[in-house]
């Protein structure tokens, strides 16, 4: 094996990762501390500064609650943002970016074949329950996301991010995970994987307490242990998380607050008046209605949330007519995008042509979208053999949440739904709650076509191709039962190719045949915004739509 160093392995994957130089500052990690306390964090930034009687508690504000507290169970940015809070993988990302830093791991080596990866980790690690942080704790999380028969997959849940990322039960990418001794971890691939460490680094992948999961069993997703800066307190559905300082934590100085409330308040202007009365510190989904308002304040701070996502209609390819790729195209031309973007996102985004961001490697720039266009959709309808449009009406799930894609799902919908009604294609729009709608969406079996949206976890293509896409995703993230040989090969390729000129053009010739097939109706990458009181200090957002806290305060 040849040792490298955080940083020259890093390096390998700068050709895949994103790096949103405009929201990162002097952040780059110390390779291979050795200590367990350091006096700077993965970030990089210097301990808190906080004086006497500054606030202590963050009061963050969302449109919706979380699915679970699991965050090898959950797909969804509400359950992520509380869960990164908790947990820490081996890997992380440094502030603002998608590149790799170390976290739990403090080093690592690749072999030449890259089939084996050794990762040291941090010592003197604990638990929020006191236990201790090892390799054994790490080959037993590993093991219980991929051993089908592990007695700690709790009825109804599923390892969606881990069958995503690294291939599902028959086509695994891990082969195994073994502690070569407490401080060593040793992971072998049955092939090569391009984004391995990217992956790795995605707060899905966060290390939990194998006491607590043994004990608390099916009650460990309501009642989460991890080694994160702050620990649960108190779940009350619907309405808050409350988590507080971990005392112990490795990072020293760290966090910087003594408790994080996460409540809901589901709708946008709501939040707006909560911050501007002071209710609250930080919210998501601000309108773009409102943003005169928040720019003329000087009590408050617009915050922009680097632009790394799609929002999209999807088709639910699985049941008459939408197995029909004619009809997919037809309804593709009757969706005015423009108009979208101009009434709810106050400009805020950018039409979507593929399904993914036109920042991510291999983008393809050639391919054509479907102009809006309602005769053109009226005649291929016809050609499909719907004439007179459809004939019975369709369910069209809209999201019942605020979404960084999505800042109004249902008035997105009803949009959408006028323009098909136009060309004879009546819909009935319904929204159940955000974790109903996300578990109706994996079964298939009630809509016929749905929003949805994804922003990138990692920064690489496979994140969002493969994951939303690929055959081998469905019962996970990909949603429309999508599945064409040829893209899956595509992008099976795509996952273990390392040269990044040869990825790039694999990548695009899986989005010309995606767009042929239409399996979605890609809407826009938006630009979300966020806004929090003017003194709130140390908030970095990150592309992917949730970061830690823990550099968090108030001046």
């Amino acid at each position: 094996m040849n040792l490298k160093k955080w940083q020259s392995g890093a390096a390998l994957l700068l050709a895949s990762v994103i790096v949103f130089t405009g929201c990162s500052g002097n952040n780059s990690p110390a390779a291979n501390n050795s200590s367990p306390s350091t006096s700077e964090s993965p970030s990089g930034s210097p301990a808190p500064s906080g004086g006497a009687g500054s606030q202590d508690t963050l009061i963050m504000a969302r449109g919706g609650d979380a699915a679970a507290l699991d965050p090898s169970i959950v797909t969804d940015g509400e359950s992520m943002k509380v869960t990164e809070q908790i947990f820490e993988g081996m890997l992380t990302y440094k502030n603002g970016t998608t590149e790799v830093a170390p976290a739990l791991a403090e080093s690592y080596e690749v072999s030449e074949d890259g089939l084996t990866y050794t990762f040291k980790l941090r010592q003197g690690i604990k638990f929020h329950d006191g236990t201790d942080f090892n390799a054994d704790a790490v080959v037993f999380n590993f093991t219980r996301w991929f051993d089908p028969a592990s007695p700690y997959k709790f009825e109804g849940d599923s390892f969606d991010y881990y069958d995503s990322m690294f291939g599902p039960d028959g086509s695994r990418v891990i082969k195994e995970v073994k502690a070569v001794d407490p401080a060593t971890v040793q992971f072998t691939l049955n092939q090569p994987q391009a984004p391995f460490l990217q992956n790795l680094a995605m707060p899905a992948f966060g290390i939990a307490s194998p006491k607590a999961v043994q004990e608390k069993k099916d009650k460990f997703k309501s009642e989460p242990v991890g080694t994160g800066p702050f620990v649960f307190k108190e779940w009350k559905r619907n309405e808050s998380v409350t988590l507080e300082k971990n005392a112990d934590y490795w990072q020293e100085g760290l966090p910087k607050l003594n408790r994080v409330i996460i409540t809901v308040i589901p709708e946008n202007t709501a939040r707006f008046t909560a911050l501007q009365n002071g209710e609250i510190d930080l919210m998501e989904g601000v309108n773009p209605d409102d943003l005169t308002a928040l720019e003329s304040n000087a009590e408050l701070q617009k915050i922009v949330r680097p632009s790394f996502n799609v929002g999209y209609l999807g088709f639910n390819v699985k049941k008459k007519p939408f197995d029909d790729p004619k009809v997919r195209v037809a309804l593709n031309h009757a969706v005015n995008k423009e108009g979208i973007i101009q009434a709810f996102y106050g400009g805020l985004a950018e039409m979507a042509v593929n399904p993914m961001p036109p920042t991510t490697l291999g983008f393809n720039k050639d391919v054509q979208d479907y102009p809006y266009d309602l005769e053109k959709a009226k005649q291929l309808l016809a050609d499909a053999g719907y004439p007179d449009g459809l004939p019975n009406e369709l369910v069209f799930y809209a999201m019942p949440v605020a979404r960084p894609y999505m800042p109004d799902g249902k008035k997105v919908a009803e949009a959408i739904q006028a323009d098909f009604e136009k060309i004879g294609v009546k819909t009935r729009i319904e929204s159940p709650e955000w974790a109903t709608y996300l578990a109706d969406l994996k079964k298939g079996e009630k809509e016929d076509l749905f929003m949805l949206g994804w922003t990138g976890d990692n920064g690489d293509p496979d994140n969002f191709l493969f994951t939303l896409l690929h055959k081998d995703a469905i019962g996970s993230n990909n949603y429309s039962f999508y599945s064409n040989e040829e893209v899956n090969k595509l992008l099976s390729q795509g996952q273990s190719e390392a040269d990044s000129a040869k990825r790039e053009e694999l990548y695009k010739q899986a989005q010309l045949l995606i767009k042929q097939d239409a399996p979605w109706i890609p809407l826009v990458h938006s630009t979300p915004l966020l806004a929090a009181k003017a003194n709130l200090k140390g908030y970095v957002p990150s592309p992917t739509s949730s970061e830690p806290y823990s550099e968090v305060y108030f001046e």
